[in-house]
């Protein structure tokens, strides 16, 4: 038997006026993501538990089998993770993005405009020139920037520092776009150190010469730091021993691949892939497929895409980003799985909902699908991988992290 999950991230929305009250989902022409659904079984599911923030890490987590209300201990940490960190008992992890902000004329950095939250899409080796000259200025014993991939950078505090703990009150950046960052700011014991880093960060970038030549290509600054999502070293129970498979994951994003570390997942490599609409999905198809040739039970491949389009309030690029995921990503490996006579179980399902109107997350339930090649049912149409089709089956799931279960069989 082999097993897909394939979860385009943030996809699920709100019915949107200029598309006739659809959905991103329901407007998008996905003919294979649809077939598998109607010859499946399609439903809702609720992957953030109530009382917990709406993240990629406690969403992820849940739809991989994990209660985050167990295992949920920072995203920061499964990022330090997959970018090499051995992080000890001692180390609290931060997420620290590269961001642009907008003084719109004021002077102080609590009045600044939080504009982008991924800096343009900074390139990695644009960001390593950026990250070093605030370690030059902002390091110190204990505390350190470590470069990440893109606008994540990760920031590890020793417990003997005095910023080294978890009580912090912090927010994302991409909550508060167009917002003021005043009100945003990491609140709790020692928070006016990291408040202050955020705002020497500014002083430290907007002149350098990487920001002065993407303002020059029309493209916007990494002009500061954004200090959040602090986090501890999480203990993942062995995914591969708990679901009886040989497994793997395929995603751009260095939360993913944290959680497939700890998780005892392998990890694959595949060139061109972004996190944004412009991806190699169809690289991360043969990826999948070479997996599955290499021994392989399972692949879990999560697509970002979509959830930056509607961070970025990018509806046509949302779209046309999950007809890609249609098309290049889940159409190849069906077809694959399909010739190589072998039983097979794909699971499609979005971490959580990301609705462009507003460009964050929500913890609102999700449309999910599950296909079985085992099960010869007569295709019905009603059943669509979209949020309407998923509430009116009635198939509701409250507790996400049971929908892995479901889809491996497992019995408890």
């Amino acid at each position: 038997m082999k097993y897909l999950i394939v979860v385009p991230d943030g996809s699920a929305d709100e019915p949107i006026d200029s598309l006739g009250g659809k959905t991103p989902l329901e407007a998008a022409n996905l003919p294979c993501i649809n077939g598998l659904a109607a010859g499946g079984v399609i439903g809702s599911v609720r992957t953030v538990p109530e009382g917990i923030s709406p993240g990629s890490d406690s969403a992820n987590l849940s739809v991989m089998g994990y209660d985050p209300r167990i295992y949920l201990t920072g995203r920061s940490s499964l990022e330090a993770a997959s970018i090499g960190l051995k992080m000890t008992e001692s180390d609290i992890s931060f997420r620290a993005n590269l961001i642009t902000v907008d003084p719109d004329g004021a002077d102080r950095y609590e009045d600044f405009v939080v504009r982008d939250h991924a800096a343009g899409d900074i390139t990695t080796e644009e960001a390593a020139e950026l990250v070093s000259a605030l370690n030059e200025k902002l390091s110190e014993e204990g505390l350190y920037i470590h470069l990440g991939t893109g606008y994540r950078q990760c920031m590890i505090v020793d417990k003997s520092h005095p910023n080294g703990h978890t009580d912090y009150k912090c927010v994302p950046p991409h909550d508060i776009l167009d917002k003021k960052a005043g009100p945003y700011l990491p609140e709790g014991k020692e928070a006016e150190h990291l408040i202050e880093m955020m705002h020497k960060s500014y002083y430290i970038l907007k002149d350098h010469p990487v920001n002065k030549a993407r303002i020059a290509r029309g493209l916007n600054p990494a002009n500061s730091l954004w200090i959040w999502g602090q986090g501890t070293r999480p203990e993942l129970p062995d995914f591969n021993e708990k679901y009886g498979v040989r497994g793997a994951v395929i995603s751009a994003v260095d939360l993913i691949k944290g959680i497939a570390m700890f998780a005892g997942l392998e990890v694959l490599k595949v060139d061109g892939i972004d996190g944004t609409k412009n991806t190699n999905f169809r690289g991360k198809a043969q990826a999948a497929i070479d997996a599955y040739n290499d021994g392989k039970d399972f692949v879990y491949l999560h697509v970002e895409g979509t959830d930056e389009c509607s961070h970025q309030g990018d509806l046509t690029g949302k779209i046309k980003c999950a007809e890609d995921i249609d098309l290049k990503v889940v159409k190849p490996i069906y077809e694959y799985l399909q010739k190589s006579g072998e039983e097979f179980r794909i699971l499609v399902v979005p971490d959580h909902r990301t609705p462009l109107s507003i460009r964050t997350h929500t913890s609102d339930p999700v449309p999910f699908l599950i296909y079985d090649s085992r099960k010869e049912t007569e295709a019905d149409n009603t059943k669509q991988f979209n949020e309407r089709a998923a509430m009116a089956s009635g198939n509701h799931i409250e507790e996400g992290y049971t929908l892995a279960d479901r889809f491996f069989e497992r019995k408890n």
